[in-house]
């Protein structure tokens, strides 16, 4: 596996985690409250959209490069 193929499935992974972390979060506030669960979610949603700005610009820089 390429560095290049490698970065995007972590990268990838990364966008994953965040949503579902930003998920799990905003779903305990809704049911439990609590301000630091908000937080938890807002910060964690807007770390999943940079990371996803954050993948199509690498994906648009490393384009000449294969992915094996």
């Amino acid at each position: 596996m390429s560095l290049k193929a490698f970065h995007i499935v972590f990268i990838t992974a990364s966008i994953l985690l965040a949503f579902g972390f930003a998920a799990w979060a905003l779903v305990n506030f809704s049911e439990e409250g609590g301000r630091s669960f908000l937080i938890y979610g807002v910060v964690s949603s807007l770390c999943g959209v940079a990371l996803v700005f954050y993948e199509v610009y690498v994906i648009r820089k490393l384009k000449h490069l294969s992915y094996l």
